[in-house]
């Protein structure tokens, strides 16, 4: 199958440069081509793209508008934030947005590759780790009852062991490291964290670090 993708950016040479990276590879397509963000959400539905590489910076609707009315209007459509350096206050606001990452504009071929494969695949493209270091940097941005008050009920769905492991996840370990912490198989923690996404109806872990500091179940450090 080939994976469609939409590029959203106002500068005409960086989207000139990535569509030289992506049609060089046979699983992969440029759908289309968007200098702002209200053109993005259109063409994200018209095109059925795949995954979208969002620029935030943008005149008229920004990346991070864009991005939650793809989100929200094309739910098997997968953002990935483009930013010029990761403590980004902008890629901050695309996560909270529902976008599935962030990839710096100065990334290597490969690197963007590899992006657009993870997150067409349901992954995540930024370690949760970095996440939380961007998480601690700005969550003083968050509300300060949390961002999501219907939450509650589905967090209290959560078993004690998956509401542990969804505790490690926003610490920002892998299955493999929470699989020591909590005595656990890795596979077993595989499943529980796949449980823990389907009930909060998140896309990926790093959705599942920012729901559990808009939530307020972990704090920044």
């Amino acid at each position: 199958m080939t994976l469609r993708v939409l590029l959203v950016d106002d500068q005409p040479l960086l989207r000139v440069a990535f569509t030289l990276i992506i049609d060089s590879q046979p699983d992969l397509e440029v759908a289309g081509e968007a200098e702002d963000g209200a053109q993005a959400v259109r063409l994200a539905a018209e095109r059925k793209a795949d995954v979208v590489l969002m620029d935030v910076r943008m005149p008229g609707m920004d990346g991070i508008e864009a991005t939650q009315q793809i989100v929200e209007s094309c739910p098997d459509t997968k953002v990935i934030i483009l930013t010029t350096f990761d403590l980004d206050e902008y890629a901050f606001a695309g996560l909270r947005a529902g976008a599935s990452g962030f990839l710096l504009k100065n990334a290597q071929p490969d690197e963007l590759l590899d992006a657009i494969r993870l997150v067409a695949a349901g992954d995540a493209v930024v370690a949760p780790r970095i996440t939380r270091r961007l998480l601690d940097t700005f969550a003083a941005q968050l509300p300060v009852d949390g961002g999501r008050r219907p939450a509650e009920q589905a967090v209290q769905a959560l078993t004690a062991r998956e509401r542990s492991v969804l505790l490690q996840v926003a610490r920002g370990l892998s299955n493999a490291e929470i699989a020591a912490e909590l005595c656990l198989a890795e596979a077993t923690v595989k499943t529980h964290v796949s449980r823990v996404l389907l009930k909060l109806g998140l896309r990926d872990r790093v959705q599942a670090v920012v729901f559990a500091y808009e939530n307020r179940l972990v704090l920044p450090t």
